[in-house]
């Protein structure tokens, strides 16, 4: 087995099922604009390159940060990319094949705020909307952790 991947059997799922309610203004877009959304997603790609989860992304990091950017657009009110260029988001099940336990959100989620704390100078992410993404990637990572513990990968 890969490092970072893990057996079916031993899948965790978080309690009370995926996040409801908390998406994101779909304003966001519209303040923002897409090449700010993919600058922003490339620059947390960067940080997720220095990380100690970045083993659980593809080697090809600013390609990578593309899907999350095409997943953002849509989530913050503008064109579906994601679902256009990858098809159906289903992120969740997409994230299976990694071991994520809370220590790798709490990582990943680290390397988002650091972005997000000069987002609004850098890449015009509207301030009053701010608290409410976070409150999204809280939930969101949360419903990606996958494993209690990933102490037990080869």
């Amino acid at each position: 087995m890969a490092i970072g991947m893990q057996p079916e059997s031993e899948i965790h799922v978080p309690p009370g099922g995926p996040p409801q309610g908390i998406a994101p203004s779909r304003e966001i877009y519209a303040l923002m604009g897409e090449e700010n959304i993919f600058r922003m997603c490339r620059d947390f790609y960067d940080r997720i390159g220095t990380s100690s989860i970045r083993h659980m992304f593809p080697e090809d990091l600013p390609e990578a940060s593309k899907k999350i950017a095409a997943f953002l657009v849509g989530l913050f009110g503008g064109p579906p990319l994601f679902s256009e260029r990858y098809g159906p988001p289903m992120m969740r099940a997409r994230h299976l094949r990694f071991a994520i336990d809370e220590t790798a959100r709490r990582e990943w989620l680290r390397c988002f705020h650091e972005v997000l704390a000069d987002a609004p100078t850098l890449y015009a992410f509207p301030g009053q909307h701010l608290p409410g993404f976070l409150r999204f990637l809280d939930a969101f990572s949360a419903w990606m952790v996958n494993r209690k513990s990933c102490d037990r990968i080869p």
